[in-house]
């Protein structure tokens, strides 16, 4: 999504694209493709982790940026469901301390790019994902209360579900597999995802952040859900070979904080239209209070798995939490 991201913000000719990441192998690759499109001159990339203050403040400084898009995140679900910590260390931590940082340097808009697994999350990664809404709407109701009127940061989020081809996706993996002669695994016959293109999804992140007045998560209109398995047979079958011939599905059971299908909004959240067809646009009255930022902070690496969910779920009583 990041890299998509400057690939389609770098061709709307910007006055200048900074690439932030903390991954520099990734961050070559970006910068490279750029180069060869002949977009050089417009970008900087920067090394850079978000939950380093005196670097994004110098970075912030130096650079004076309009908008920042947010994508920095942990987002394998299972992987983060067996070390609670580091997903709220970064998906947490690390959007509280980027948004402030952004907000002390009269950033325009703050973009934070969210998930449908924040909705009624099962897992450790959709609830930080929530939490981090939560911070965002905290801060958007903030600078409302404190500037009525004048200049403020416009804090938003855009929620979607899985993109096809992204770090983790099931297409690469099914492939992969199939080239292995299979098994191709599937968790269970019954779970559904809703499927975006990575092209797709950019292009109506930034309708989203063109439409928005900060205050607002946005989710995108991502068709009706694909069964997972529907979509491996289909692999099969494109690939010239036969389900249950040539190649096997098998079915591996859900891990801990997967879900069967993922839900578009929340109960307490108030449904609005935009001028997007593809846009819906949702507010709630829920935020995380700055203490329970602080308190996190001070306890991250002193309590367990069990004890950080429920820490969670007092924040966001609608998480299911998998305990050990």
């Amino acid at each position: 999504i990041g890299s998509e991201l400057c690939r389609q913000i770098g061709g709307l000719q910007p006055a200048r694209l900074l690439m932030v990441e903390q991954a520099e192998g990734a961050l070559f690759l970006i910068e490279q493709e750029l180069n060869e499109r002949g977009l050089g001159a417009l970008i900087v990339p920067l090394v850079a982790d978000v939950l380093d203050r005196e670097r994004l403040e110098f970075i912030f400084e130096r650079y004076r940026p309009d908008v920042v898009f947010h994508a920095a995140a942990h987002k394998h679900v299972y992987m983060m469901e067996r070390q609670p910590s580091e997903a709220l260390r970064n998906n947490v931590l690390g959007t509280r301390r980027l948004a402030q940082v952004a907000a002390a340097s009269g950033v325009e808009a703050f973009i934070f790019i969210s998930t449908d697994k924040a909705i009624n999350p099962t897992s450790v990664m959709g609830a930080t994902k929530r939490l981090a809404e939560l911070q965002l709407m905290a801060f958007a109701a903030a600078a409302n209360s404190a500037h009525p009127g004048s200049h403020r940061t416009k804090f938003m989020a855009v929620r979607f579900g899985n993109v096809l081809g992204s770090s983790g996706s099931v297409i690469p993996i099914f492939r992969r597999q199939i080239a292995n002669g299979g098994p191709v695994t599937v968790t269970h016959p019954d779970v559904t995802r809703y499927f975006m293109t990575i092209p797709e999804a950019v292009g109506l992140v930034l309708q989203s952040f063109v439409l928005g007045q900060g205050g607002e998560i946005f989710v995108l209109d991502m068709g009706q859900p694909v069964k997972i398995v529907d979509l491996a047979r289909q692999m099969i079958e494109l690939s010239g070979l036969r389900v249950g011939e040539d190649i096997e599905i098998t079915y591996t059971g859900l891990k801990p904080g997967e879900k069967f299908f993922e839900e578009l909004k929340h109960d307490s959240e108030d449904y609005a239209a935009t001028d997007h067809p593809r846009i819906m646009r949702f507010t709630g009255r829920a935020v995380l209070p700055e203490a329970a930022v602080q308190e996190l902070e001070q306890d991250l690496h002193a309590i367990d798995s069990n004890a950080l969910k429920a820490f969670i779920k007092r924040y966001v009583p609608e998480y299911t939490p998998f305990l050990d």
